[in-house]
């Protein structure tokens, strides 16, 4: 086929025309495109027809890019040595390449020199020609940085499976001294879209064609895409001054020198090898050009989606103050939620359990009732006695606890730590309270007659309930662990910025503290005022009754019979007087038991309920000025300037990661207007 006629028809210059637009825009290093690449050694010479502009890195920073993108060389119909050299200074000089390896400036750059060829004659074909790998260090030109450098630059182009790899080796070096050949093999193992162009033909010494005829053949390092020949120019053709003719030379060359002669003219000289590159570019892009629009979405999906996850800009106070305000709107709504207990309102909730905030504080509230009541004695209370049941000095002895009862049961955030309470009980005093009681009486007892020293039941109340300190202690100490940890965790829940979360949590600190602090001073004053004993409550006087009327049934019960004609258990009159019997200090102990248990009874749910409401859950979760209300749009009214910066400005790194990532979109979505086609 001759070449004139296999050019007509081939290539879809729309898709061609699309993927130079995507490599223009820079998206090559976030979507594989495809494209041709040129890679070999720096002895290679391959040259193409020429023309001029600038495609900036990804790494470009906006002003080096727009400085790098506005250089353009157009109108040029001809590009003689000395204006190629001309240009070529500019670019080195904006790209900020050096002339030597001792400069301060580099030797090699990841910007992209764009030279484009038009014409009506000119096929659509687009190369991307990277620096040839070296291996040795020129004294004065390049470094052994440069030779990393280059590698790099080389080996990430030809990671791009979407990429056609033209292996461009010298014909006149062995094949085996070829390392871009090695590097073709390592990232495309099995030669799918590697095509070999072979250099310098006429340099080969004669009668060692042998080798490189096999490989244009198929009988050697096989290629999918097979091996091309071209021969360019020397120095001599190119100083010409009589019009040398290029294409002419080439053809001439490759149709009277053995052996090139005979093999296939569609894969000698560089018409044929331009064909061929149209053909398997266009095979390339109408494959994967829908591959490429997918991924692309995808990209721009994934770029969005990091972008919304820095939040809206926040550069000006104003828009600091609407961040915050937003975050303290949605925080106080969730927290409405939370102490209703109204968990099906928000999936906040079922993504983080420990935002039930309710739940949390009822679990303790209830545990700390059931602490106080079964654990709040310093001495176990005399167990009343079943119908029928013998009194017993045995019986006033308790179960003793064997090791310190923990007051806590959640742990204190870092932040809180060394200002909560973190004290357990220790063991309840050895031998029953009717021997604790006696010796209490028995050391502070006076003149009285049938009756003890007023004195006696705060001096029993004080020593009876001294757990009530650590217990309440604790309890208050929890309470403040689950709402701080609840703030920090809801905080984190809508604060998706971290520097925002861990700064607001800052600023918000001595608000936070001062409201700790009165609860846990609530309970201290609850306590200093139970430390007296006082009550109105008529159930004091139902308590003592009910101990008088158990204890009487009791001992009633050992003397009782079943009386067959009332049909019930019945006392004889003469056996009461029998019953009951105490000396006058088993009476006044007796007494004192149960005066200190009926008030236990009373006081321990008013103080329980006091602790409850007035300490935790006015201070901390439902009274007018709570912790959980400090992050309020009300706090951020308040805030000065300088809070705000301090507190939601963007560093430096997050300013540079929103811009790099609102170009990218950018980028991404003018990529997506040219992909719909």
């Amino acid at each position: 086929m001759d070449v004139a006629d296999a050019s007509q028809g081939l290539g879809e210059p729309r898709l061609l025309e699309t993927i130079d637009k995507l490599v223009e825009l820079n998206i090559g290093d976030t979507v594989a495109l495809p494209q041709l690449l040129v890679v070999g050694d720096q002895s290679r010479t391959l040259v193409s027809n020429i023309d001029v502009s600038i495609i900036p890195s990804k790494g470009a920073s906006k002003e080096d890019a727009a400085r790098l993108q506005s250089w353009r060389k157009s109108g040029l119909t001809s590009l003689d040595p000395e204006e190629f050299t001309q240009i070529f200074t500019e670019v080195h000089q904006l790209m900020g390449i050096g002339g030597s390896a001792s400069s301060a400036q580099k030797s090699f750059s990841d910007d992209v020199l764009k030279i484009e060829v038009s014409g009506p004659d000119q096929q659509h074909l687009s190369v991307v020609d990277v620096p040839g790998i070296f291996r040795k260090v020129t004294e004065g030109v390049t470094s052994k940085d440069d030779i990393a450098n280059v590698r790099a630059m080389v080996e990430r182009y030809m990671d791009n499976p979407r990429s056609i790899i033209l292996a461009v080796v010298s014909a006149n070096v062995d094949i085996a001294n070829q390392e871009i050949l090695d590097l073709a093999e390592r990232y495309d193992p099995n030669g799918q879209r590697t095509l070999g162009v072979l250099t310098k033909p006429d340099l080969i010494d004669r009668g060692a064609e042998g080798p490189v005829l096999a490989l244009m053949q198929g009988t050697a390092h096989k290629l999918n895409l097979g091996w091309c020949m071209v021969k360019n120019p020397g120095q001599e053709d190119l100083a010409r001054k009589d019009g040398f003719d290029r294409h002419s030379s080439e053809k001439s060359f490759f149709k009277s020198q053995a052996p090139w002669s005979t093999l296939d003219e569609d894969r000698l000289g560089v018409h044929s090898l331009r064909l061929r590159l149209v053909e398997l570019l266009t095979e390339m892009v109408r494959s994967e050009f829908s591959h490429v629009r997918s991924d692309v979405r995808e990209s721009l999906k994934s770029f969005e989606k990091r972008l919304k996850a820095l939040g809206p800009s926040r550069e000006t106070n104003e828009q600091q103050r609407k961040c915050l305000l937003d975050l303290a709107t949605r925080f106080q709504a969730i927290s409405t939620k939370a102490i209703e207990a109204q968990y099906s309102g928000d999936d906040a909730f079922d993504l983080n359990p420990t935002l039930k905030l309710a739940t949390a504080v009822i679990n303790r509230n209830e545990s700390f009732s059931n602490d106080v009541w079964h654990k709040g004695h310093t001495v176990e209370f005399k167990r009343e006695l079943e119908a029928g049941e013998t009194p017993s000095e045995d019986e006033d002895t308790s179960e003793q606890e064997v090791k310190p009862y923990a007051t806590r049961q959640h742990s204190s955030p870092d932040e809180l730590d060394g200002f909560l309470f973190d004290e357990p009980i220790q063991p309840s005093a050895e031998g029953g309270i009717m021997e604790w009681l006696s010796n209490v009486y028995l050391g502070a007892r006076g003149f009285e007659i049938g009756t003890f020293n007023a004195s006696l039941v705060p001096i029993m109340w004080k020593q009876q309930s001294t757990k009530w300190d650590n217990l309440a202690l604790g309890y208050i100490s929890d309470i403040v662990s689950i709402c701080h940890g609840y703030i920090s965790d809801l905080l984190k829940e809508i604060c998706v910025d971290d520097r925002i979360r861990i700064n607001l949590l800052a600023a918000m600190t001595d608000k936070l503290m001062e409201r700790y602090k009165r609860a846990i001073d609530q309970t201290h004053f609850i306590l200093h005022v139970e430390r007296d004993p006082l009550t109105l409550n008529h159930y004091f006087a139902d308590n003592m009754e009910k101990c008088n009327q158990r204890r009487m049934q009791a001992l009633l019960a050992t003397k009782s019979f079943f009386d067959k004609e009332y049909k019930c258990e019945v006392v004889k009159v003469t056996d009461l007087q029998h019953v009951g019997h105490m000396g006058n200090l088993q009476h006044t102990i007796q007494t004192l038991h149960d005066i200190l248990k009926s008030y236990y009874k009373v006081a321990r749910k008013r103080f329980v309920d006091n602790v409850c409401m007035q300490a935790a859950d006015r201070h901390l979760i439902r009274g007018p000025d709570t912790a959980v209300k400090v992050f309020s749009p009300s706090f951020v009214s308040d805030l000065t300037e300088e809070q705000l910066e301090r507190i939601a400005g963007e560093d430096v790194s997050t300013k540079r990661k929103r811009a790099d990532l609102t170009r990218q979109v950018e980028t991404l979505k003018r990529a997506m207007d040219l992909l719909v086609v």
